[in-house]
């Protein structure tokens, strides 16, 4: 996605070619220290933020430079395990941890690798790996890319070593997309909701000449273009889908008077169709105040209580003026 003007260190950063040892060819070990992160909003003991209510979070650093840029990162069916993309071109696998209160307290067998093309090659060009998007649909694992703008459908079990098997229409015109605002968010509705397990993409900032966000639902018998209102200065950077069928969407804005800051939208899932212009409430904003950075995932899952929660993923841009946090919420219904 596109980095914030103001962060020029970070914009050197991501201008170097990502180093040799960082492409391994096997997937290898990353140490990483966490951080507890007890309140969500700074000086303050409140748990309560919107139709949210903050569970608990942690800040994660390596010494290792490949753990960075971090795009999406998914919970597995035991809600602890996870597999992630990175911007970089890498997979990333691990396990989240949790103290006696069953609040996030660390990332445990952190695990990365390049990527790879159809012909099992090592991506060794960035602009070829940006991955944005993530998905996993059983054993089918989907990444959207930008700047060469595609979703590629990948076999799960042959992860983190794997190359595509088939690269998905997704239906939004090339010419449509810009070069780095492309397809951002990434999110399988669920069966038996209005889009009944259709794959939906969203884009960061490639609008229309209202300009709204184009979107499309890639999959399915209701396959075709939508779009979503846009609100300046937010643009989206991930989305997924609650188990009603409503859409959640991850947005962020960035000024220099304000810093950054953060949202989550909700879009009805009987409103997403082709050619129609969706928008929806806002759950939760925060900005300076708040424990936030450059948040990029947006993961929806039920816990082992029944609740409905959100897990938050930032991404620090390979820059010491960033963070990576990984923030828990429930939804409030």
């Amino acid at each position: 996605m596109k980095r914030p003007a103001a962060l020029a260190f970070a914009a050197v950063i991501l201008a170097i070619p990502v180093s040799s040892s960082a492409r391994d060819e096997n997937p290898r070990p990353v140490p990483v220290e966490s951080r507890q992160i007890p309140n969500f909003k700074v000086g303050s003991d409140r748990s309560r933020f919107g139709d949210l209510e903050y569970l608990g979070g942690i800040e994660i650093a390596s010494s290792d430079r490949v753990l960075g840029g971090l795009s999406a990162l998914r919970l597995l069916d035991d809600r602890a395990r996870f597999i992630g993309v990175l911007d970089t071109g890498h997979w990333i696998t691990g396990r989240i941890e949790r103290d006696d209160a069953g609040r996030l307290s660390g990332i445990a067998d952190l695990t990365v690798a390049a990527m790879r093309d159809k012909d099992g090659q090592v991506i060794d060009a960035r602009w070829r790996a940006d991955a944005e998007g993530l998905v996993i649909d059983g054993d089918d694992v989907f990444v959207s890319f930008e700047r060469r703008h595609r979703i590629e459908r990948y076999d799960r079990d042959d992860l983190p070593a794997a190359s595509p098997v088939a690269v998905l229409p997704h239906r939004i015109p090339d010419y449509e997309f810009r070069n780095n605002r492309g397809m951002e968010a990434l999110s399988i509705a669920p069966p038996g909701s209005p889009l009944d397990g259709a794959l939906v993409a969203v884009s960061e900032k490639s609008l229309n000449k209202e300009g709204d966000i184009f979107a499309a639902i890639v999959t399915g018998p209701k396959k075709g273009v939508f779009f979503v209102r846009r609100y300046p200065p937010f643009d989206v950077t991930d989305g997924d889908f609650l188990p009603n069928g409503d859409l959640l969407l991850l947005e962020r804005r960035f000024s220099i008077a304000e810093g950054v800051g953060m949202r989550i939208r909700r879009i009805a899932g009987e409103d997403i169709a082709p050619g129609k212009t969706v928008d929806g409430p806002v759950l939760i904003e925060a900005g300076f105040g708040e424990q936030i950075d450059n948040m990029e995932s947006l993961d929806v899952f039920v816990a082992a209580d029944g609740t409905t929660r959100i897990l938050l993923a930032s991404d620090d841009n390979h820059s010491i003026l960033q963070r990576n946090l990984i923030l828990e919420f429930a939804l409030i219904e």
